[in-house]
């Protein structure tokens, strides 16, 4: 499963821009919640912007979700923290 990663805000300044990621091992039924998870799993800087605790926001294909929405092939992911600036 090929997706397009970006990442918004402290986020951004974390992790870069964004990335894409060819997910070969993704679970048959993929979220975004399985998603944040394996990237969490990298460890390092991964780990840190992305653990369980610290409250994100998710889009998919540019429409905000919440993380038990499911994944396609193709499929491009924003990540934020819940409050931005302008």
């Amino acid at each position: 499963m090929r997706i397009q990663l970006r990442y918004f805000a402290s986020l951004r300044e974390a992790l870069g821009p964004g990335e894409a990621l060819d997910w070969r091992d993704a679970p048959a039924a993929p979220t975004l919640a399985a998603l944040r998870d394996h990237l969490a799993a990298r460890g390092g800087r991964h780990a840190e912007a992305l653990a369980r605790p610290r409250p994100l926001r998710c889009a998919l294909d540019q429409t905000m979700c919440d993380e038990s929405t499911a994944l396609h092939d193709g499929a491009e992911v924003a990540f934020f923290p819940p409050v931005t600036g302008g």
